[in-house]
């Protein structure tokens, strides 16, 4: 159905094989940096338009493809979808965030709270089988879904939020209530990606985008404990190929220790971290277990100069250390990224200049080595 992958450098770093270069993706690399985005977003328009047009979806998912040799596609959609599709009313304001219709506050609401139909998803699943053709084995599509815990934020605070002051107010006070919000976020996201991976997707990322938020103890019991129920449920392989699983905690650097008894293969890390600690913590050793790494340049690095935005990405590179080269096993492995979602003020001239010096210098790091 689909065509032969022809760069598969992500599939196998995320693996923990040795890659002949880091291979590099952006978190929100299809969106408003881009004229061309804003442009299809015109036409939509609205984002809900976009996201939910297949052919829209497609277009700007391949659009940073076009201009930059990335190593991976990643599915243009919202993570807010799966709250949508249970009867919430997402919408979106021109320069605004996203806004619920309603929200998840009291035992009436929980109440009403159901896995959804993913028939009502599926808008995301013809989107993800429209994008994997439309590659054409140009490079790897990744699926993505919230965490149940951050879906939780938003299903509960009605929208963003600076102090989480709602949902936090329900943690502590109503504990037996969030518990169950997240029990049903879980499912809802294990059936979400699995249904994702079936129409395409070659691998899945959790963006766990307010794991941060919590206190030391409540980031095990609401926000990892519901992760792992995720994972637990997952596919593992799909068309003979294995299915990776990537976990992104921003502000999580605190729990990696923990974090790398999840059933994953990579975890994603902010630019609050170091890569050198963080391999030593979860990399595991050449020939033995561990997380491949991705991360972790500071998003507004963008903003700089190219000659000091290069610079500091080598400094990147650089801290995760000597890349893994024995092709016969696996090892510590690496996969460029931002700690965070790209600005959508960021020259796009500039992407240009980081992912060329990404390509080129890991592979500098990779001659030394040998």
């Amino acid at each position: 159905m689909f065509a032969p992958l022809q760069n598969d450098t992500f599939l196998r770093a995320c693996l923990r094989q040795a890659t002949p270069h880091t291979p590099i993706w952006l978190m929100r690399q299809a969106g408003r940096y881009l004229p061309e985005y804003r442009d299809t977003r015109a036409k939509a328009g609205s984002f809900m338009g976009l996201a939910t047009n297949v052919d829209y979806a497609t277009e700007v998912t391949l659009q940073p493809l076009e201009r930059y040799p990335l190593d991976a596609a990643i599915l243009f959609s919202d993570i807010l979808t799966v709250p949508d599709a249970m009867g919430l009313g997402l919408s979106f304001a021109l320069g605004e965030g996203p806004k619920f219709a309603k929200n998840v506050r009291d035992e009436a609401a929980v109440a009403e709270l159901a896995v959804p139909d993913m028939n009502k998803l599926r808008y995301v699943f013809d989107a993800v089988t429209s994008i994997r053709k439309a590659l054409n084995g140009r490079v790897p599509l990744i699926g993505f879904s919230g965490s149940p815990w951050t879906l939780a934020c938003y299903m509960v605070e009605g929208a963003g939020s600076d102090d989480y002051r709602h949902v936090k107010t329900l943690m502590y006070s109503r504990p037996d209530l969030m518990h169950r919000i997240l029990e049903i976020n879980a499912d809802a996201v294990a059936l979400y990606l699995n249904t994702q991976i079936e129409a395409g997707a070659q691998a899945v990322m959790i963006f766990d985008s307010w794991g941060g938020v919590l206190a030391d103890g409540m980031f095990q019991q609401f926000s990892l404990a519901y992760t792992r129920r995720v994972l637990s449920q997952l596919k593992r392989n799909q068309d003979g190929a294995v299915v990776p699983r990537i976990v992104f905690t921003k502000g999580g650097g605190l729990w990696l220790s923990e974090m790398s008894a999840l059933d994953c293969d990579v975890l994603g890390v902010d630019w609050t971290v170091n890569l050198a600690h963080a391999r030593t913590l979860v990399g595991g050793e050449v020939g033995g277990m561990g997380k491949a790494l991705q991360g972790n340049l500071d998003p507004n690095s963008l903003f700089a100069p190219p000659e000091a935005l290069c610079a500091e990405a080598r400094r990147v590179l650089d801290s995760f250390g000597t890349p893994h080269t024995d092709a016969s096993t696996s090892g510590p492995t690496h996969i460029f990224n931002l700690g965070h979602g790209i600005s959508q003020f960021t020259p796009p001239e500039h992407v240009s200049a980081l992912v060329d010096t990404v390509h080129q210098h890991s592979k500098l790091l990779r001659k030394s080595a040998s």
